[in-house]
């Protein structure tokens, strides 16, 4: 029996000038994993089987979101249990 997984990516920090950002990482999300995706506010859920839920799975392909957007400078992906969090990179100011 193949287990149903859940997964969601919190996109609360994704701050950028483009409009529908969430709605653009759903479409890609659900193009590439072939599951049930939703969208809730800034948060994005995935349901479906298999191998193509995985947790290491989902953050590669948000991470190529991120890049494929130009965006992987700027923002970083951070798992914790069930969830996904894309979160701004702190850069240090350093002047030499």
């Amino acid at each position: 029996m193949v287990e149903t997984r859940e997964m969601k990516v919190n996109a609360s920090e994704l701050k950028v000038d483009e409009s529908k950002i969430v709605e653009k990482l759903a479409d890609f999300l659900k193009e590439k994993t072939g599951g049930d995706v939703t969208t809730e506010g800034k948060t994005v859920t995935v349901k479906g089987q298999g191998e193509a839920l995985s947790k290491k799975y989902v953050r590669i392909i948000v991470k190529k979101f991120l890049h494929k957007h130009e965006l992987s400078d700027e923002f970083k992906v951070i798992g914790a249990e069930e969830t996904l969090k894309i979160k701004e990179r702190k850069f240090s100011d350093e002047e030499d």
